[in-house]
C-alpha cells in the first residue's frame, strides 16, 4: 500500500469548496484498499456517509450499509462505549450482539474486553475505525482507538482512520495527565482539551511509541477535507447519548469534571452538560428534577428537586473553565463529600483537588498548567494534518 495514498483528500480543484467533508464521504480515497479484503469496522451510530453532494446539506447513511452497497466484505463490526447504536448509559457494561438489518456480529469493546483480541482478528485483512471524536481527554473513543491500534499492530494488520472534524479542536487547555493515573478514562500525556482529530492524534500515539513494548500499528489516515482547526463544525449526529448539541459539546470540557463529583451535570434532563446543580444548593432561578430519560436511566438526584445554574447562554468556550466546579465546591455543604472517586482519573492528577480544597482561583489553578501544556503542543505540532 502506498501511504501517499491514503493522505489524499481529493483535487486541488475540489479543496477549494468551503464546505468541510469527513473522510467517510470522500469514498474513492479508502474504497479502493478495501475490495477483496476481509474487513472489521470499529463504528458507532456517528459512522455515517452523506447522501448528497460536497456542497449540500442531505441526509445519511450508515458507514456499514454504504460498504455493503459496495460489495465490501464486511467480516465483523466493533463497538465502544455506548454500543453500535448509540444508546447505552456512560459506564453500563455494552454486550455483544447481532446487527438486525445487516446480520453482522458485533462486538463490544467497552467492559471485560477493551482490545480486539487475536482471535477475534483471525482472517481480518484491514480495520477500518471511523468514529467521531469530541476532543476531549476523558471521551473514552480515543482510548478505545489506542487499543484497536494496539491490537493491530500485533497480529501485523492495516488500520485505516477515517478522520473526522474535531468540535473542540480550536483550543488546546487544561491539565496534562500524569502517567500513575493512565485509565481508559485516559491513557496518554495529553491536556484535558488536545485539540487533535481523531487521526492526529493516531498519528501521535503511533510516532511517541505509546503502545506496548512502542510496538508500530501500520496505519493510514484519511483526511477530511477543507477543515481548519478554527473550523466551525456541527456534528449530524450527536456523538454519544448525553451530548445531544453543539453547545453541549462545546461545554463539555468544562462541565466533565462533575462526573467525578456529587453534582449532577444536567444528566436526567434534556440540557445535559448545559447545566449543573444539586437538592442542597442556595435557592436560584434554575430549577430542575433530573430524571430518567434517554442515555440516563439513573441520573445524580433523581426525582429530587435541584437548584442550579443554566448554561445554556454561555458563549463560545475556547478554554477550560474552572469557575463552575469552584462555584459548586463552594455551595456544596462541608458534611457532604464532594469528590467522588473518579475525580482524580478524571483530572488526571491529584493536584486539582487539592487546589480546590485550598481555595486557590481558577486563574492560579490554569497558570499552574501552562509549562506541561507547552511540552505538549511541541509534541502535538508534529502530527498535525491540518492547518491551525
Amino acid at each position: 500500500m502506498n501511504k501517499d495514498n491514503f493522505l489524499y483528500a481529493y483535487t486541488a480543484a475540489d479543496s477549494t469548496k468551503l464546505k468541510i467533508v469527513p473522510a467517510a464521504d470522500l469514498m474513492n480515497s479508502y474504497l479502493p484498499f478495501l475490495i477483496d479484503k476481509k474487513i472489521a469496522v470499529v463504528a458507532n451510530q456517528t459512522s455515517v456517509v452523506s447522501r448528497g453532494s460536497l456542497t449540500e446539506n442531505q441526509n445519511y447513511s450508515h458507514l456499514i450499509d454504504t460498504l455493503l452497497s459496495h460489495n465490501i466484505h464486511i467480516e465483523k463490526v466493533f463497538a465502544p462505549e455506548h454500543g453500535f447504536r448509540g444508546k447505552v448509559d456512560a459506564g453500563e457494561v455494552v454486550a455483544n450482539d447481532k446487527d438486525i438489518k445487516t446480520g453482522l456480529s458485533i462486538i463490544s469493546l467497552y467492559g471485560a474486553n477493551k482490545k480486539p483480541s487475536k482471535d477475534q482478528l483471525t482472517g481480518i485483512d484491514v480495520v477500518l475505525f471511523d468514529i467521531q471524536d469530541v476532543g476531549v481527554r476523558f471521551y473514552t473513543y480515543i482510548s478505545t482507538l489506542s487499543l484497536v491500534m494496539e491490537a493491530c499492530a500485533e497480529q501485523e494488520i492495516t488500520l485505516i482512520v477515517l478522520d473526522r472534524p474535531n468540535p473542540n479542536g480550536h483550543y488546546v487547555d487544561g491539565p496534562v495527565l500524569e502517567s500513575k493515573h493512565s485509565s481508559f478514562v485516559g491513557m496518554h500525556e495529553v491536556p484535558l482539551v488536545y485539540g487533535m482529530t481523531i487521526g492526529e492524534y493516531a498519528q501521535m500515539v503511533n510516532g511517541e511509541g505509546w503502545l506496548k513494548d512502542s510496538i508500530q500499528c501500520d496505519l493510514h489516515v484519511i483526511r477530511s477535507l477543507n477543515y481548519k482547526h478554527r473550523s466551525t463544525y456541527s456534528l449530524p449526529v450527536r456523538p454519544s447519548p448525553n451530548l445531544p448539541n453543539d453547545h453541549a459539546i462545546n461545554l463539555y470540557p468544562s462541565l466533565g469534571f462533575f462526573e467525578g463529583t456529587i453534582i449532577n451535570a444536567g444528566r436526567g434532563t434534556e440540557f445535559q452538560f448545559q447545566r449543573y446543580g444539586a437538592p442542597f444548593f442556595p435557592s436560584s432561578d434554575l430549577v430542575y428534577i433530573p430524571e430518567s430519560n434517554f442515555g440516563s436511566k439513573n441520573p445524580k438526584f433523581k426525582g429530587e428537586v435541584c437548584h442550579g445554574n443554566n448554561l445554556s447562554n454561555e458563549a463560545w468556550m475556547n478554554k477550560v473553565n474552572l469557575e463552575w466546579l469552584i462555584d459548586a465546591y463552594q455551595k456544596t455543604p462541608k458534611e457532604k463529600e464532594f469528590f467522588g472517586k473518579t475525580f482524580t482519573i478524571h483530572a488526571g492528577n491529584e493536584d486539582l483537588r487539592k487546589q480546590i480544597e485550598s481555595g486557590m482561583s481558577a486563574q492560579e489553578i490554569s497558570k499552574t498548567w501552562k509549562p506541561e501544556l507547552e511540552k505538549f503542543k511541541l509534541i502535538r505540532e508534529k502530527y498535525l494534518l491540518y492547518p491551525e
